[in-house]
């Protein structure tokens, strides 16, 4: 799920959070292994369309946390999260910065698809931000978590009925930091 990924990028470590987009080569090295994106294969991120995609991701975020409220927000960027209605108009600017034209692909039989027309950078931008209005706008957000396993700061699709956090690592973590907690004073 690209949505999920692209929030994903933001994770937590044992020394605080991991950034997997930290830098325009990281930008590109993860964007260059998203087939989904539809990016050239010699796709090379600029400083700038860096910034641009980090500022989208931080928009999509708050859009997330808007999405489990009344539940908390991930605790990794809840502080710096823009307000809600500049982040809607954000995505939407995004998604709306490349026009698409269709494309006919004809393998076994005829099939049309629509490809974005436009510069990499806006085209990286509008797919992230399209991905998210359509996860955000289906059927799995009523899913969507966050996760409250100490230090984690990932939102998760809840896949079971009783499925708290988004790994079994993190379930360990809680229920070892839960134990700890009650026999700490023993």
């Amino acid at each position: 799920m690209l949505a999920l990924d692209f929030v994903s990028t933001l994770r937590a470590g044992r020394g605080g959070p991991i950034d997997s987009l930290a830098d325009p080569d990281a930008l590109t090295a993860w964007a260059r292994s998203r087939a989904e994106l539809g990016l050239d294969p010699d796709f090379t991120a600029t400083p700038e369309q860096w910034r641009q995609v980090v500022e989208l991701r931080l928009a999509v975020r708050a859009l997330f946390a808007k999405a489990v409220a009344p539940g908390p927000p991930s605790a990794a960027d809840a502080a710096r999260l823009p307000p809600f209605d500049q982040a809607l108009t954000r995505v939407n600017a995004a998604a709306l910065a490349v026009p698409t034209a269709p494309r006919l692909v004809w393998n076994d039989a005829p099939t049309l698809t629509r490809v974005p027309v436009g510069p990499a950078a806006a085209t990286l931008c509008a797919r992230l931000a399209q991905a998210a209005m359509e996860f955000l706008a289906g059927p799995e957000v009523a899913e969507l978590r966050t996760c409250p396993a100490p230090r984690c700061v990932l939102y998760f699709v809840k896949e079971h009925p009783r499925q708290e956090w988004c790994s079994t690592g993190c379930g360990n973590r809680a229920r070892a930091a839960r134990h700890y907690r009650a026999h700490k004073g023993e």
